[in-house]
């Protein structure tokens, strides 16, 4: 993220919610729409025109939606990141959205100044789900066949394996320090190494490496 407001870009194909965003925005200095869309192709479009730091991307718009729209997203040359702005009944979409590159998930009915922290911790870098949508993408993997055994991370050591099971239970590094005792600093270096090991965008990517490879299982 660059030196100033963070940038952003409402996409949603409801104006009430683009235009209330826009207005409590307003009064928050490090925050700044740079642009609206109502459809993903527009979200795409404006990404590559002004690349701005987010874009707080609906699912469910006309045309392209917000899952093929965050896959182009993050698939391009810009470093822009992607919040989507779900709603309970779009449970379904979520596993799909963190797949295609989505660093965090917030629920509409969040508080504004919520999902407002939401765009300042994704744009830091940082990866953000809502603990609603976290239990949801959790019940996701709960219906699916449970691997038998877990799959070796490859490159990564037992220590690190170990962080990324507890990053996959949902941990933060306050507690993977307190779990592991660590300092939270040593916590964050095992994060860091692991995000470039095994070449995650973020965080979330992490957790969905966990369930894949059955680091992480639920309780049957």
């Amino acid at each position: 993220m660059t030196a100033g407001p963070v940038r952003v870009v409402l996409a949603d194909d409801q104006p009430l919610v683009r235009s209330g965003l826009r207005l409590v925005m307003a009064d928050h200095p490090d925050l700044e729409v740079v642009g609206e869309a109502a459809t993903g192709a527009e979200a795409v479009h404006l990404v590559r025109d002004i690349g701005p730091d987010v874009v707080v991307m609906d699912i469910r718009m006309p045309g392209m939606d917000g899952i093929e729209a965050t896959r182009l997203i993050t698939a391009g040359p810009t470093a822009t990141r992607v919040l989507v702005l779900t709603t309970f009944d779009e449970d379904d979409y979520v596993y799909g959205a963190l797949r295609a590159g989505a660093s965090g998930f917030v629920v509409k009915d969040m508080a504004l100044n919520d999902i407002l922290a939401a765009i300042r911790v994704v744009a830091a870098g940082d990866a953000l789900i809502a603990p609603t949508v976290t239990r949801r993408l959790i019940a996701d993997f709960a219906g699916r066949p449970p691997r038998r055994s877990p799959r070796p991370v490859a490159g990564i050591t037992e220590r690190e394996q170990e962080v990324l099971t507890l990053i996959g239970r949902g941990r933060t590094n306050t507690e993977i320090a307190e779990d592991l005792f660590i300092t939270v600093a040593t916590a964050k270096s095992h994060v860091s190494r692991l995000l470039t090991k095994l070449g995650a965008r973020d965080r979330v990517q992490l957790v969905i490496t966990a369930y894949e490879t059955g680091l992480v299982t639920l309780p049957g």
